[in-house]
C-alpha cells in the first residue's frame, strides 16, 4: 500500500459577513505586523554568529514557516469564499445564517446558528453547516424531527424555532 491519500475536503464555501472580517483581520495582522517582527527578530538572530546552536534563530525561523503557512492557507481560503449576507427566500427551512431552536426527548431547548467550518468557533451557540448536527438540520422545517448519532448515543430533537435575525 503506497502513502498517497486523498486530500481532505476543506468544508463548505460560505462565510457570513463577520467571519470573512475577522478572517481577513488575521491575514494582515499576520502579514504586516507579526511577520514583519518576527523576520527582524531572526535577522538580529542570526547576526549574531554561530546559527546552529542559536535558539532564538531556530525558533524564530520555525515561527516564519508557521506565519507563512497560515498566510497561504488564509489566502487560498478568503479567494474561493462565498459572503452570505442576505438571508433566504424560504425562512421557513434551515439554511447557512440560520437561528435554530431544538428540543430534545427530555424537553431542554438549545439554539444553535448555522455557520461556515471556519467560523463555528467564534461564538459558543454556533455550529457548522458541516458537522453531524448542522448537515442534519439542513433545510428542515418548523416541527420537524432530527436524528443523529452523537458519541453519546442516539438523539432525537425536534426544531422549534428558525430565525434569521
Amino acid at each position: 500500500m503506497g502513502r498517497w491519500r486523498p486530500p481532505t475536503q476543506a468544508g463548505s464555501k460560505y462565510i457570513t459577513r463577520e467571519g470573512e472580517r475577522r478572517l481577513r483581520a488575521e491575514l494582515e495582522h499576520l502579514w504586516s505586523v507579526e511577520r514583519p517582527a518576527v523576520t527582524l527578530a531572526v535577522a538580529e538572530a542570526a547576526a549574531q554568529g554561530d546559527r546552529s546552536e542559536n535558539a532564538e534563530y531556530t525558533y524564530g525561523k520555525r515561527r516564519l514557516r508557521e506565519i507563512d503557512s497560515r498566510v497561504r492557507f488564509l489566502r487560498k481560503r478568503l479567494d474561493g469564499m462565498v459572503v452570505v449576507d442576505q438571508p433566504p427566500v424560504d425562512r421557513s427551512r434551515v439554511f447557512f445564517g440560520a437561528w435554530v431552536e431544538v428540543e430534545d426527548e427530555s424537553g431542554s431547548a438549545t439554539r444553535h446558528r448555522l455557520v461556515g467550518p471556519d467560523e463555528h468557533d467564534q461564538q459558543p451557540d454556533y455550529i457548522s453547516m458541516d458537522g453531524p448536527l448542522g448537515r442534519a438540520l439542513m433545510g428542515k422545517r418548523l416541527d420537524d424531527e432530527v436524528s443523529l448519532e452523537t458519541p453519546r448515543g442516539h438523539r432525537r430533537l425536534v426544531i422549534t424555532a428558525i430565525d434569521y435575525d
